[in-house]
């Protein structure tokens, strides 16, 4: 076999890891732009809406560690087909959900589809790319994820404008037949380890637990004397957390990376990610509220307000990794936060009333700055301050601190908006963006305080 049929394969392989990257991500951001008209669709409460997001969020955070042990110990490719047909099945069943039971029951099965997915997803890159090339690979996929992340707004706007919002999980579907055919045929197998190393079945069931707990006792706060079962359930939270980090510490190889805390420039980094991916949350699954009913756009327009913040991000980040080669990276990701929180200052201070799309255009494009400045480099900490050896769980912490900082994201947005029922959207959106420049300042101080 020549050597480009060897490279068109691996070409071809990397296709469909980026389908289904586009498909995972978009489905978070179209979602987020069709919240308000889900939420008169099944007529239900704008806080009640919010859980068609953070269920979503919340299977993919409580399942991506014990899924990427499983790749580990017998397939990446099997894995990670397993979650492309998982994903398209559910995008089907959310498009044909008669109610909001059923479209919750959808989107959390289709969390798990993407869970199987995000999992082994740096793993398949690994083996793909020759170890010269890798950053290529991750470097390719990341744009991807920005690109899609940049697009989804726009196309959740556009596609409302022009048909119903089924159709925002139906062209999922095509594309997850096409990315199965090409995986299945294409993507490398890893070789599986000794039998001896068992899939530890009470460390998965303990992380789903501890993660299960944390977020359904926050997400399912209504403001209605839930006080008593929030309680309950986070102190059986902290409970089982207990355990499950003492089961880790004696593992030779954690599913939970412990061992990596004991890095204090790792452990400050991933703490900095968390705070920095709540404050994103916060912001971009609340302000479609605000355009929408508060300021009275349409949905196709609230859709490209939204699309300046990622597409600045995707512009900057790679800025920001060659700016950090030779400056100080975490100063660097602490402006990256302020500009983040000026950005969302200059909205909460400005009047949408008579003003035009380019009033918001701008001061969205700055907070998109700030994130891309932010971003790049506090990733490059992570991964730079934990030993070669430990570079796939360090990724994977990664991954579950982005999820863990979105999902509490979405999560506090469901808590103000049931806090303040009764008041106006644009109030509710306003403490929100509070909130949201709170855990950024809070990013910023710790990202600064890395030497």
């Amino acid at each position: 076999m020549s050597e480009d049929t060897i490279s068109l394969k691996k070409y071809t392989a990397v296709l469909a890891i980026l389908i289904v990257l586009i498909m995972t991500v978009l489905d978070v951001t179209v979602v987020n732009v069709a919240l308000p008209v889900l939420a008169k669709e099944f007529a239900i409460s704008d806080s009640l809406a919010v859980w068609i997001v953070t269920i979503y969020q919340l299977l993919i955070t409580m399942l991506i560690l014990p899924l990427s042990s499983i790749g580990d110990l017998f397939s990446y490719k099997r894995t990670f087909l397993t979650g492309v047909v998982v994903f398209t099945l559910a995008s089907g069943m959310c498009a044909a959900s008669q109610g909001f039971v059923a479209i919750l029951v959808a989107r959390a099965v289709q969390g798990v589809g993407a869970a199987c997915v995000m999992s082994v997803n740096i793993a398949l890159t690994r083996l793909i790319y020759p170890p010269k090339v890798l950053g290529r690979g991750l470097a390719l996929n990341g744009m991807v994820v920005a690109s899609a992340t940049a697009a989804g707004p726009t196309i959740a706007g556009a596609l409302l404008a022009v048909t119903s919002w089924h159709w925002l999980f139906l062209i999922n579907v095509p594309f997850g037949i096409a990315a199965f055919c090409l995986g299945k045929k294409y993507l490398p197998h890893n070789p599986v380890k000794k039998q001896s190393n068992k899939f530890d079945w009470i460390s998965a069931l303990e992380n789903v637990a501890v993660f299960g707990l944390l977020f359904m006792a926050l997400g399912g706060y209504t403001g209605r004397n839930d006080e008593m079962r929030m309680i309950i359930m986070l102190l059986a939270c902290g409970l089982v957390g207990y355990f499950y980090i003492k089961r880790e510490m004696h593992r030779a190889e954690p599913m939970l990376p412990v061992d990596l805390f004991k890095i204090r420039l790792y452990s400050l980094s991933v703490v900095t990610s968390v705070c920095s991916f709540i404050a994103q949350m916060l912001a971009m699954v609340s302000l479609p509220f605000i355009f929408l009913n508060g300021y009275g756009f349409s949905s196709i327009t609230t859709g490209l307000l939204m699309t300046p913040w990622p597409l600045a991000t995707m512009i900057v980040s790679p800025m920001a990794a060659r700016f950090v080669e030779r400056h100080n990276a975490g100063a660097t990701a602490a402006v990256g936060m302020v500009v983040f929180a000026a950005g969302l200052y200059m909205l909460i201070s400005f009047s949408g009333s008579g003003a035009t799309e380019w009033d918001i255009i701008w001061r969205m494009t700055v907070i998109g700055l700030g994130y891309g400045l932010f971003q790049t480099p506090n990733n490059i900490v992570m991964v730079s301050s934990t030993p070669i050896h430990r570079t796939g769980g360090a990724g994977g912490m990664q991954s579950t601190a982005r999820l863990v900082g979105q999902t509490l994201g979405a999560t506090l947005v469901t808590i103000i908006f049931a806090i303040m029922t009764g008041a106006t959207t644009t109030s509710m959106v306003h403490v929100c963006l509070w909130v949201s420049i709170g855990f950024a300042i809070v990013a910023g101080a710790f990202s600064v305080s890395r030497k």
